[in-house]
Order: structure tokens, then sequence, then C-alpha cells
């Protein structure tokens, strides 16, 4: 598993590279320009985002899209519509939201250019050519709650969106500094676009990242709708309205800011000079913090769990067991990432993998409260700090109810359990 996640990671980087390249020499035609950008891009998308995303990152399908939206937007930029929709409905075939959302993107733009768009009619192969290119993931998303009761559709809608998925879907959820900082950079975004006269190039990606932004604002304007009517607010707000204008608005100031300096340097030589300075010092900053971090022997982001080391060994210990079978499955922590990764069995639930189907949805949300919840109302305290505190009688009555054949938690308090495995921090009860 590691090899394969570094050859992906690999991959994806090399191919987002390349995609940004492209992109970068569409807006910014100068030689070296495009590294500056793309530091700019990262750095952008890291500290200003608003609901959570982001497209330099592991290996998944999102990654993919997103190399295909950048070459997407490079084919608009430079006016080749048809390419465009066509690449960015290969994007939705990789990742319906990211692909789907650019192509809403993208035709706003397309109305806000006016008489500078091309016609509909000459981007008609384009447009039935992308959406047969999207079919592969637009369809599986639209039939997989087929046939699903109406009430269990209402019920998974409002757990997506109101109890798990919350910072990403619901403003009203959102921390209000990230939505500050958010709009901080796109008020930026709005000085630069005005001081920088605009040539063709950079008017088409500016009709884009607008596209972006009205997606985000009908988003916003969804919301409230909370008060009157919360299952139809949670059935529309599902959708991640928020998260393309994350990546959209950073890649407009980082291209904007580009194009700035350009301009400045042509029409005001030294003035330029310090705006690239400004440019490459931020850009520079945001690679030091990154090297930073990677030279400090911290715990992966995905290991949120207290005593990292102790964790990993007590998953390598399942995993060099003989007497723990393939087969076996576990009761581990609500907050637990990488049991399976590490201990390779499996496990009954946990927060981070939320299924996608409605019926799945509710089915996981019974489980997280048979598991984990207290009974309490108030948000800090609705779940357990760690299945020990459950106690003997309810552990081997949960192992019984979902065939989990062992509990791996935190060893304080001590249960009258049989101990298979214990270090400093874990330990591995015997329920079956």
């Amino acid at each position: 598993p590691p090899v394969l996640a570094w050859s992906g990671r690999l991959l994806t980087w090399g191919l987002l590279s390349w995609a940004w390249w492209r992109l970068s020499r569409a807006v910014v035609p100068v030689r070296w320009f495009a590294v500056l950008t793309a530091a700019l891009w990262v750095c952008f998308t890291e500290h200003f985002q608003m609901a959570g995303e982001w497209a330099v990152g592991g290996m998944e399908a999102k990654g993919f899209a997103f190399v295909l939206v950048l070459l997407g937007v490079e084919a608009l930029v430079r006016n080749r519509w048809n390419r465009a929709w066509l690449l960015l409905g290969a994007a939705a075939a990789f990742h319906v939201l990211i692909g789907g959302w650019s192509v809403v993107a993208a035709g706003l733009g397309w109305l806000w250019l006016g008489r500078d768009r091309p016609t509909l009619r000459s981007m008609w192969p384009g447009i039935v050519g992308g959406l047969l290119l999207s079919l592969p993931g637009l369809v599986p998303s639209l039939v997989q709650n087929w046939g699903t009761d109406g009430e269990l559709v209402r019920q998974a809608n409002h757990i997506y969106v109101y109890q798990r998925l919350c910072h990403h879907l619901d403003l009203g959820q959102i921390p209000t500094h990230y939505i500050r900082r958010f709009v901080l950079l796109t008020v930026f975004w709005i000085i630069l676009c005005r001081a920088t006269p605009a040539a063709a190039a950079p008017r088409r990606l500016r009709a884009f990242v607008v596209g972006a932004i009205g997606i985000a604002l009908a988003g916003a304007a969804i919301t409230p709708l909370a008060y009157f009517d919360r299952a139809l607010a949670a059935g529309l707000l599902r959708f991640y309205w928020f998260r393309l204008a994350d990546v959209a608005v950073p890649m407009g100031v980082a291209l904007g800011a580009a194009s700035f300096v350009v301009w400045k340097l042509q029409s005001r030589p030294a003035a330029g000079r310090c705006w690239l300075a400004v440019a490459i010092v931020v850009a520079c900053v945001q690679v030091v913090i990154h090297a930073a971090d990677c030279a400090r022997p911290t715990p992966p982001p995905a290991d949120r769990l207290p005593d990292y080391v102790a964790w990993w060994l007590a998953c390598d210990r399942v995993v060099r067991s003989d007497d723990i079978r393939p087969q076996a499955r576990f009761l581990t922590p609500r907050m637990a990432q990488t049991f399976k990764w590490y201990a390779g069995r499996a496990e009954v639930a946990n927060w981070k993998e939320i299924p996608q189907d409605a019926r799945a949805i509710v089915q996981w949300w019974r489980r997280m409260n048979d598991l984990y919840a207290t009974g309490s109302r108030q948000p800090h305290e609705r779940w357990h700090e760690s299945l020990a505190e459950l106690g003997p009688r309810r552990l081997k009555h949960l192992g019984a109810k979902y065939q989990a054949d062992y509990v791996l938690t935190v060893n304080r308090p001590r249960l009258p359990l049989e101990v298979v495995y214990e270090n400093r921090s874990y330990i591995i009860y015997r329920l079956q």
C-alpha cells in the first residue's frame, strides 16, 4: 500500500504541475512565472479556503478531476470552448461535483462575457461530448437513491449536511473566521481585476472565477431556507456549493497577481520589481513553512488519536499476530482513520468514512450513536471519550450485535476482559 500511495501521489502531482503550467502560460506567458503562480495558488488555497476544499493532496479521484479542470480552464482561456466542455465533462467522470460545478461555472462565465463569447450553436459538439464523457460519474450519483423511501432520503440528507459534514456544507456552521478570510481574498481579487488592464485571456479566466463565486453565493442564499424547510435545505446543500470557489478564487488571485506584476514590469519597471519581490516572498514563505513541517517528526494528519506511536504499535501487533485471523472485526475509537491501513482488519464503523447512499448513511449514523453516543444533547458531551467508558457488558453486547471479535481502545480505565495486547496507551480486548 505505501508503494501504491506514493506512486499515485507522484503521478497526481506531476499531472497537476503539467496542467497548471499550461494554464499559467495561457494567462501569463512569461518563463518561470508558472512556478511562482503555482506556489501562490497552493498558498492561497491552503490559508484562505472557506469550506475545506483542496486541489493538491493525496491520491484520489479529486486530484485527477482537478487536472482535467485546469486543462479545461486553460482551453477556455485560449477561447477553445469545445475542448473546454469536453475536458470539464471528463472531470465529472472522475468526481461528479468537481467536474459538474466547473461546467456550471464555465456556463455562468460564458453568460458573463457578453459579446466576447462564442455562439451557443458553435459549442454544441463540445457540450454534447462533455455530457457523454461525464456519464460514468453522473449516472451513479443520480441513481444511487432510486427506489429508496423518501423519508429515509430526508433523514440521510439531514445527517449528511447538519451532523457529519456541516463544516463543508452549512454556511451557518462554517467557522466565521474561515468565511472572513475567504471574503477578504475575494475582495483582493476584485481589486486586482480593477487594477490590471484586461486582455482577452485574463477576462475569460475572470469569467470562470465569477461563475464559481456565483455558485457559492447561490449556496449562501439557500442556507437560510433551513429556518423554513430544513429537509429541503438539506436536500439542496448536500451538493457542496462553496467548495469550487475555494479553489477558483485562489486561482484567480495567483494568476491575477502575476498578470499585475508583468503589467507593472512593462509600465513601471521599478514598481514592478518591488511587486515581484513581494510575490516571491509570499511564495517562499509557504514553501519554507511546508519544509519545516516535513522536517519535524509529526504524526500523519490522518492520525488524530493521542500517542501516535502507541496507536501504530497496537495496529502493527494485529498484523503480526497469528491468533487474530484476517477475517476478524474490531470496535475501534470513533476518530480512528487508519486502523484498516495499518492493521489490515475490518472495523464496525468510524467517524471519517461516511457512506454516500441514503440507506447506508442512516445505517452508519445508527451505528455511530449505538457505539459512541452518551445520550446527552450538549454538543461537547455528545460522544464518549473512549470505548472503555462503555464497560464490559456493553462492549460484549455490541460485539455480538455487530459480529466484532475484538475492541481496540485506551487502556484506562482497565476492563475485566481478556487482554490480547497492551502498550503504554492502548489495549486490545477479546470479545468473542
